[in-house]
């Protein structure tokens, strides 16, 4: 399993990406993860300003 996102609420602002340790996270049109290279350590859930990611 990887990180939840609420593709209605996020906003595309990277801060998730610029966060995430692992390299996981990417943004386009919304935030998109890599499963396979998610650890689910929650560091991108904690840093995302709409709270659109979750565990």
């Amino acid at each position: 399993m990887a990180v939840n996102i609420n593709t209605d609420d996020c906003i595309a602002c990277g801060i998730c990406v610029d966060e995430c340790p692992q390299d996981a996270l990417t943004v386009n049109d919304v935030c998109e993860v890599d499963a396979d290279a998610c650890i689910e350590c929650g560091i991108c859930v904690d840093a995302c300003p709409q709270e659109a990611l979750s565990l």
